[in-house]
């Protein structure tokens, strides 16, 4: 199978082959990486498990993150919805809580995936397992959607960035977004074409998200913007799988993701020197500004 640079070559290879977006990078990863199907999978299988522990720890045992700025977030929403004050829907209101619980994870120098970063990392998890929660799906399409999710991932790294210090937030939980609006889309039966509509969609409404973080840390905003990542994600799957199809494709999308975010100043750039990072009541909080 030949490589794909591209959505356009990606969509062209699933069309060619009949095959969904899931399968092309599955084998691309066992052609590339010069590895047996079996080790392949296996790592994936791996790479769930990670996700599942980084998302369901936290909302059973808080944990304090090393700046202090976020912790127990994940568990509060846990019992807020468990006691059926939810006004989510039990879909979203799960997704946006394992999203918040990996970052839960992260902040306090636990495991998690970066998919495609640390501090976008609970994006794809969260709705994933979500999905799998709500639809009774098994660990074997999961890692199936993670795959989809990879590919999405794999053409944002080479054509552009997944960086917030290169390209803003919009570069890590909106590729995250996109990637975890792909993944759910295939998932629901959506086509490959399908996919790549939602992770336009998605690159779309966050464009021009700034990279902020109080302090310095990967905490806050963080975690919020996952949350809000996931719910994004959502809707673009959604719209995708209604047939709602987008003017701009996926690979002009990720370039003027790349154009704008080269052109957002330094200080909004994960330089903690603008945005909510220099708002007063964060730099008392954080106890690192001056």
């Amino acid at each position: 199978m030949r490589e794909f640079k591209n959505a356009k070559e990606l969509l062209a290879l699933c069309s060619e082959k009949d095959l969904p977006i899931s399968e092309i990078m599955r084998q691309r990863e066992i052609i590339i990486g010069e590895m047996q199907e079996q080790e392949v999978n296996a790592r994936m299988t791996h790479v769930l498990e990670i996700m599942k522990e980084a998302a369901f720890s936290p909302i059973k045992h808080p944990v304090k993150s090393m700046g202090g700025l976020i912790g127990g977030e994940s568990k509060k929403l846990f019992l807020h919805q468990a006691s059926g004050k939810g006004i989510c829907g039990e879909l979203l209101e799960k997704a946006i809580t394992y999203a918040m619980a990996t970052l839960e994870t992260n902040a306090s120098m636990g495991l998690i995936v970066a998919s495609p970063t640390a501090g976008s990392a609970g994006i794809v998890p969260g709705l994933l397992l979500a999905l799998q929660e709500v639809y009774n799906y098994s660990d074997k399409y999961i890692q199936k959607a993670l795959f989809n999710a990879g590919a999405i991932g794999y053409l944002a790294m080479r054509n552009a960035t997944v960086a917030g210090a290169v390209g803003g937030c919009q570069a890590e939980t909106g590729v995250a977004a996109a990637m975890a609006a792909s993944a759910a889309t295939e998932l629901l039966g959506g086509t490959p074409l399908q996919c790549t509509h939602a992770a336009s969609t998605v690159l779309m409404n966050m464009l021009g998200l700034v990279c902020d973080p109080v302090g310095g840390l990967v905490e806050y905003p963080c975690q919020n913007r996952n949350a809000a990542g996931v719910a994004n994600a959502l809707v673009a799957a959604e719209m995708a799988l209604a047939g709602i199809t987008q003017l701009i494709p996926l690979d002009e999308m990720i370039t003027i993701m790349y154009t704008v975010g080269k052109k957002l100043p330094a200080e909004l750039r994960e330089t903690a020197l603008g945005g909510c990072a220099t708002a007063p009541s964060a730099c008392e909080a954080c106890h690192i500004c001056s």
